[in-house]
C-alpha cells in the first residue's frame, strides 16, 4: 500500500491544524467563530476538506504547488457559510466544490 506524498500529507496536516485551532486565512475570518458552525451538522466541514482537496495541485514528483490558495479557497467557502453577504470571488467552479 503507498502513502500520499510526504508534502501533501503535511499540507493536510496543517490545514486541519489551522481549522481546529481558529486560524485558517486570519484576515479573512476575523472575528468569525467558524469552528462552532462548522462543527454543528458536520457536513460544512466536510465541504471544507473536500475543497482544500480538490484544489490542491499535486505535482508528479508528491509536492504541493498551491496549499495556500488551496486553503484560501476553503476559507471563501468558510466565510460564506459563516456570513451570506459574503460574496466568493471568483465563484466556486463545479470541480472545487465536488463530493467525491
Amino acid at each position: 500500500m503507498s502513502q500520499l506524498p510526504e508534502d501533501v500529507r503535511s499540507a493536510c496536516r496543517y490545514f486541519a491544524f489551522y481549522i481546529a485551532n481558529g486560524t485558517l486565512d486570519v484576515e479573512l475570518l476575523d472575528g468569525i467563530d467558524y469552528r462552532s458552525a462548522l462543527m454543528q451538522f458536520g457536513s460544512p466541514l466536510e465541504q471544507v476538506f473536500a475543497i482544500f482537496t480538490n484544489v490542491l495541485d499535486v505535482q508528479p514528483d508528491g509536492s504541493t504547488a498551491n496549499a495556500g490558495e488551496a486553503m484560501y479557497r476553503a476559507a471563501q467557502y468558510v466565510r460564506q457559510y459563516c456570513d451570506p453577504s459574503y460574496v466568493v470571488n471568483p465563484p466556486f467552479e463545479y470541480w472545487e466544490i465536488e463530493l467525491v
